[in-house]
Formats: structure tokens, C-alpha cells, sequence
């Protein structure tokens, strides 16, 4: 079964290693910066086989094309962004298909935070890579897309199976559960949500991987109703 253990890079990201203990394949998604990936990859062979990019941001991509040339890693990314992405090898678009050893993955469009935003979901663990699309209790702001092109994107990504393992790109659950408590003050997931993630990061642990299913309903931008609705969340998750 495919593996996603969180890297913690720069101030807030986490890039992701997804492991195939089958075949050893390991792959990085959105790598900032490289010594913290050096250090995991030491324990692990000092074997990068792909790197998968979610989104041109300099905080997803810092690390990328030197990280290739170390380990010789094939670098995927969305062919829309391929001008200001690192060198890709291979340019991938909504539906493709791609492999990490025994394992098959779906190139998903997510634009909204930037237009050429992609996620990576692996159906059989099954993990979904998501960049700054989707984030525990929230979702990325919208630099370049519309409010309904992320409603758009958000949908997608719900429709996913409950089980699935939300590995996203930055580690703001605290701040996106106090905005969506504010909204809800009184719902007891979120009370509950609150002591687990603070017990979490009070010993230094991460809260990601996050459940899909414990999202679709403690998440205030995937349980508005619609795009009009949306937009007022995230306006207001702007100002909070």
C-alpha cells in the first residue's frame, strides 16, 4: 500500500514522500526546499525516483529541479504551468494517468488558487495530494481563479471516498478551525476537532493527514451550498 509521510519545510509547508514499499519507488510532492528531503531520503537509500508538483508557488517548487539532478527524479507538473514550473519531464493534464511503482494515480484539475493547479489522488490507500486547493477545515485563497472555478475545484475533490487522506501543502488546521468556529460556534465536531488538534501540535505533531469524510462536514467551504456562498466564506476567512 502506497505511503504519504508529511516533510516539514520552511515555516508552515509540508512537502509529502509517497512510498511504495513494493517496489521502493518514492516520489516527493512539492518539495520548498531540499535538506529536509535530503535528510528523510538518507534514511530511505538516497533513492528520489519523481517529484509531483501541485502549483508554480515558489514555496511548492524551491526545492524541485535540484532535487532532480541530485537523485535523478523525473519531474511531473501541470503542462498549463509548464513556463513557470521548474523543467518538467513530463507535463500532465486533467485525467492523466500516471504510476509510482505498483500504484496508479489521477492527474485531477484543481485551478482556483492559481489557474494551473493540479491534485494527485491514489485511489487504492487511497491519498489525495492537493496542494493549496484543500486544506484541513479550509481551502487555499484565490490568487488567480474565481470564486466558482474553486467551488468547481472543491466538488470535485469531495466527491472523493470518504476515507480519503487529505496530504496537504501547508499546516494551517488551527487558524481554519478558529474561522470555522466562529462560524459555528456550538457544533460539537468542531469542539471536539479543537482538543485533538491542539493536543496534536502542543507535542509537535502534525494534523495532516486529515480524513475527506470528517471535511465534507466540518469544513466550511466544502459544506456551502454554493458558489455565491463560497465566496462569502472565503471572503471573510480573507479578513479573519
Amino acid at each position: 500500500m502506497l505511503t504519504a509521510t508529511p516533510i516539514p519545510m520552511l515555516a508552515d509547508n509540508y512537502a509529502w514522500l509517497l512510498r511504495d514499499p513494493e517496489t521502493g519507488t518514492i516520489a516527493i510532492v512539492d518539495p520548498a526546499e531540499t535538506a529536509p528531503a535530503h535528510a528523510i531520503l538518507a534514511q530511505l537509500g538516497n533513492r528520489l525516483d519523481y517529484i509531483l508538483l501541485t502549483h508554480h508557488h515558489n514555496d511548492h517548487v524551491g526545492g524541485a529541479d535540484a532535487l532532480a539532478k541530485h537523485y535523478n527524479a523525473v519531474i511531473l507538473g501541470a503542462a498549463a504551468d509548464a513556463h513557470r514550473l521548474p523543467p518538467l519531464d513530463c507535463a500532465v493534464k486533467d485525467g492523466d494517468t500516471i504510476r509510482l511503482g505498483a500504484h496508479t494515480g489521477t492527474v485531477i484539475a484543481t485551478p482556483g488558487h492559481t489557474i494551473g493547479h493540479v491534485s494527485y489522488f491514489f485511489p487504492e490507500t487511497p491519498i489525495l495530494c492537493c496542494g493549496d486547493t484543500l486544506f484541513s477545515l479550509g481551502c487555499g485563497r484565490l490568487f488567480e481563479g474565481t470564486p466558482a472555478m474553486m467551488f468547481e475545484s472543491l466538488g470535485k475533490l469531495a466527491s472523493l471516498p470518504a476515507e480519503t487522506l487529505l496530504c496537504c501543502g501547508h499546516e494551517y488546521t488551527e487558524h481554519n478551525l478558529a474561522f470555522a468556529l466562529s462560524l459555528d460556534p456550538d457544533n460539537p465536531r468542531l469542539l471536539a476537532r479543537r482538543e485533538t488538534v491542539r493536543q496534536l501540535r502542543a507535542a509537535g505533531q502534525p494534523t495532516l493527514p486529515a480524513k475527506l469524510g470528517d471535511e465534507k462536514q466540518e469544513n466550511p467551504f466544502l459544506t456551502a451550498p454554493d458558489a455565491a456562498s463560497f465566496a462569502e466564506r472565503r471572503a471573510a476567512r480573507d479578513r479573519f
